[in-house]
């Protein structure tokens, strides 16, 4: 009911209203948004883009140009280092987990309506402070607590677990801390930026074909995150939230070497100021710009 209701309320993107070509609707909503009237260059920007994108009849063909591999290579890493956080694991089977190291069953529950509540509550922070500090800092930073989180959570279960197989009410306790931390640090970076990201690095020529991937890439991840999760855990026990934790390790490096910031950078301009300056994505831009003079 929530979803119903503010579908009717949200605005629409002056992109959007420009591709159905609603322009003085589309140059009303990018004053509005930019709380200035001083938006001719912008709103040039997105003509000329939307007008090109009309010009593209095979976008999944285009999406597969070497000029494409950037967005598109980030676009499904994005989702699918989503999924190996681990978050989806702890969120199907929280009450699981929690009853697992003792808790019982009222108290299983009552331990997974919290964590969804910090869930909710932290994705704020990620709506209030992207577009000030950036991407790639929140990324960072989440990247860095919840690895130490997930180390705290498996070094105290398999301390405890294997002495007693079961914790104590105050390690128990301890342990429901740390996956809110956990969950906290998720819910403000790689659980909204896993979407974000995607829909601002794409070109309007390829977006559709590009996030269709990237959802694709998502669904099938958490797929057989959640059918692996349980034997997982029966298997590897503590060893599980080391084995989420490595790859988090793995997302750091990628977001350090690979996925550059774009704060503050208009969707029409990314190619030249974003994929062009890179230190390691401008090669696939570089060859394009080498085709198409020796054509």
């Amino acid at each position: 009911m929530m979803l119903c209701l503010g579908s009717m309320v949200i605005a629409e993107t002056p992109t959007s209203l420009i591709e159905r070509e609603m322009l003085m609707e589309g140059l009303a909503m990018l004053k509005k948004i930019r709380g200035t009237d001083n938006v001719d260059a912008e709103y040039e920007e997105i003509l000329h883009a939307c007008e090109m994108a009309r010009q593209v009849k095979q976008p999944f063909k285009n999406l597969m140009k070497r000029s494409s591999r950037p967005q598109l290579v980030i676009a499904i890493v994005m989702q699918v280092f989503q999924q190996f956080t681990g978050i989806n694991a702890i969120m199907f089977y929280a009450p699981v987990l929690f009853q697992t190291i003792g808790f019982k069953n009222d108290a299983s529950l009552l331990s997974a309506v919290i964590t969804g509540i910090v869930n909710v509550l932290s994705t704020v922070v990620s709506v209030v402070l992207v577009d000030k500090v950036g991407r790639r800092f929140l990324l960072l930073e989440a990247c860095g607590q919840m690895l130490i989180t997930q180390v705290a959570i498996g070094g105290i279960l398999l301390v405890n677990l294997k002495a007693t197989n079961e914790l104590g009410h105050g390690v128990a306790v301890w342990v429901v801390v740390l996956v809110c931390l956990f969950v906290s640090s998720f819910a403000w970076s790689w659980g909204p930026l896993g979407w974000l990201i995607p829909s601002e690095t794409f070109p309007l020529a390829t977006r559709t074909a590009g996030y269709a991937f990237a959802v694709s890439s998502n669904m099938l991840f958490t797929f057989v995150i959640a059918q692996a999760f349980l034997s997982m855990m029966c298997h590897l026990r503590a060893g599980i939230f080391f084995f989420f934790g490595a790859w988090i390790v793995v997302m750091g490096l990628f977001v350090i070497f690979l996925l550059p910031e774009t704060k503050n950078v208009p969707i029409d301009e990314m190619t030249e100021k974003v994929w062009k300056q890179h230190w390691f994505w401008k090669r696939f831009m570089d060859e394009e710009e080498d085709k198409k003079h020796s054509v």
